[in-house]
């Protein structure tokens, strides 16, 4: 039986996603699984949705999210201010036509 050690599917290197934790192999964020999780999507609709992610690369982003939640959720709300500041003060609309 061959058993995956958890800690080998999460990882971060400054200069992929900004040095943020990423499923290794991908340049898919834990931010980006969260933001997904955040919006209602179960762990099976997001691995649906990023097909080259297996259900457990899903649910080990989704893990450390939770484990590290006041953090991320924080940083996630700081990067939304500063985006909807930075829409406001160059006019960008909401929604373009």
């Amino acid at each position: 039986m061959l058993l995956t050690d958890i800690g080998t599917l999460l990882t971060s290197s400054p200069g992929i996603c900004g040095g943020r934790v990423r499923i290794a192999g991908t340049g898919v964020s834990v931010r980006r699984i969260a933001g997904w999780y955040k919006l209602g999507l179960s762990p099976e609709e997001i691995a649906t949705e990023i097909p080259h992610l297996t259900l457990a690369q899903v649910h080990a982003a989704l893990t450390f999210y939770h484990a590290n939640r006041a953090e991320m959720d924080a940083e996630m709300e700081a990067e939304k201010l500063e985006s909807d500041r930075l829409e406001r003060e160059h006019g960008v609309p909401k929604n373009p036509a």
